[in-house]
């Protein structure tokens, strides 16, 4: 590449004022052909990249060019250039003039209002306000992301859930109000779910043991207000899916963690907090927890319902992973459950698609009336056409075919970026290569600052979970969690001598 190409031009050497030129846009697409590798993917993505290149260095109020000679220069659609054109927009870099052009935003130095009022009406917040927590940031383009929770599209079943939404949209339930505890299909469809995995002998869920609820982490909420009173004590393992410590502290709820490790947590452990602060609900992971990927055996499970039933407590068992199993198939606690001491939850919004924020509790006697009254306070119904959707999915013959597709995608993808960590990464230590679930949780050397760590990787192009917000109380020491669920799992190896790097660096300069 020639040394113009390398460097981009000054906005003064354009070839007119105010215009782009075809050399700069030319020579900054060349650029990000050579980092990408692939001028095929995601070109709207390519296209706002490169132009926003040249923003950096342009004047304000300069023009770029008409869709029509973007079109030609990146052999692309009218509608791929618009959407490139809406990104810049969107962040502020551009403005569009109907009939004249698109144009260099100006900066305008601005007093926004003042909203210190705010603070003496407000007051004291009634619980601790939580950020947005790491899983959930949005990743920039062409970052390697190891730190989120939710299934790539590749991972999903996209042609069912297209076709379910349009089945849906053409059903009553497009215009209908659904029940407040859910569709009588939809609820029946998981009491038989959890029945398949009810021993022998033991009481099974009816459908109307069922709430249907808008994802688990709403869920969550009306549980753990409906079982703990306000400022009471809830056990919760540590560490745990960091939205369960959320939802406990929005809930106006008091997490206790009870430690567990790659086996789950110890029943005697649990005996014993129970005793001590006088709760009367445990949450727990049992199959594929999140973060670890522990599995309790089924003694283990056998002890701790035991436990909770002879302190006449609830265990509220998130089974988020239920359709996530690799080596081995999810075990529900609640199949067990012969006097409505387990509240059962699981999930469909990650195993069919994030759009469907669809989930299910299940659970029996008075616990089912108040979560649900608390559901129907809160949200009154669950969309009926969302409701339909999912259960068009499931109800397909193609969704079990899904999931033993699914279950060999999660396999290979696990043990690449197990490889990889193994190969590459010596510093990472792996205790449990998971039986199911979508992560890996890894533990660094002592004295790792792991925030640091995350903003050096992130420097790199690899985003990653720093192990912290798995922790309801002090971290019990440095920790990341790994996903194997993005995209380019070919380039595992390379994360993981990010991670490396990073790592060392840290050592040779702790401060």
């Amino acid at each position: 590449m020639s040394e113009k190409a390398r460097t981009p031009r000054s906005p003064q050497a354009s070839p007119a004022p105010g215009v782009v030129g075809e050399t700069d846009i030319g020579c900054c697409r060349e650029r990000i052909a050579l980092l990408s590798g692939d001028m095929d993917n995601d070109s709207s993505a390519r296209i706002a990249a490169d132009l926003r290149e040249w923003i950096r260095e342009a004047p304000p109020a300069a023009r770029l060019p008409a869709t029509r000679r973007l079109v030609a220069e990146y052999a692309a659609s009218p509608v791929t250039v618009q959407k490139a054109l809406r990104r810049l927009v969107a962040e502020g870099l551009v403005e569009s003039r109907p009939g004249v052009g698109t144009f260099v935003r100006a900066v305008r130095p601005a007093r926004g209002p003042d909203f210190g009022w705010q603070t003496g009406a407000l007051r004291a917040p009634r619980a601790e306000l939580a950020r947005i927590a790491g899983p959930l940031q949005t990743a920039p383009p062409d970052v390697l992301a190891l730190h989120a929770g939710y299934p790539g599209p590749e991972l999903l079943p996209e042609r069912l859930v297209r076709t379910a939404l349009a089945r849906a949209a053409r059903s009553a339930a497009a215009t209908a109000r659904p029940p407040a505890a859910g569709l009588p299909e939809l609820r029946a469809w998981f009491a038989t779910e959890l029945a398949e995995a009810t021993p022998s002998g033991l009481g099974t869920a009816s459908s109307r043991d069922v709430i249907v609820a808008p994802g688990s982490q709403s869920a969550l909420a009306s549980i753990f207000r409906a079982l703990v009173a306000p400022g009471g004590p809830l056990l919760i393992e540590s560490p745990t899916y960091w939205g369960a410590i959320q939802a406990a502290r929005q809930a106006g709820v008091e997490p206790v963690p009870v430690p567990s490790d790659a086996h789950g947590p110890d029943p005697v452990e649990v005996d014993r907090s129970l005793r001590e602060t006088g709760a009367r609900a445990f949450y727990a992971q049992p199959s594929f927890a999140n973060p670890t990927g522990a599995q309790w055996s089924v003694e283990r499970a056998e002890h701790v319902l035991d436990v909770v039933r002879a302190r006449g407590a609830f265990l509220v068992e998130d089974d988020w992973a239920h359709d996530f199993g690799i080596d081995s198939e999810a075990r529900p606690l609640a199949a067990r459950d012969d006097a409505g001491h387990v509240v059962y939850l699981r999930s469909l919004t990650k195993s069919v698609s994030p759009a469907l924020r669809v989930a299910a509790v299940i659970a029996r006697g008075p616990a089912r009336d108040r979560i649900l009254g608390d559901r129907a306070a809160e949200s009154m119904y669950v969309s009926g056409l969302l409701q339909q959707a999912a259960l068009e999915v499931v109800s397909d013959p193609g969704w079990r075919s899904h999931r033993r597709r699914l279950r060999a995608q999660l396999r290979e993808r696990r043990d690449l970026l197990v490889a990889a960590i193994a190969d590459q990464a010596p510093s990472l230590a792996l205790d449990l290569v998971p039986p199911g679930g979508l992560h890996l949780w890894t533990r660094l050397p002592d004295g790792t600052d792991v925030d640091r760590l995350a903003r050096a990787c992130a420097a790199e192009g690899v985003w990653v979970a720093a192990g912290d917000e798995w922790f309801p109380a002090e971290p019990a020491a440095a920790y990341l969690r790994l996903a194997f669920i993005g995209p380019e799992p070919g380039r595992y190896p390379e994360a993981a001598r990010v991670i490396e790097r990073a790592v060392r660096a840290q050592a040779v300069s702790p401060a």
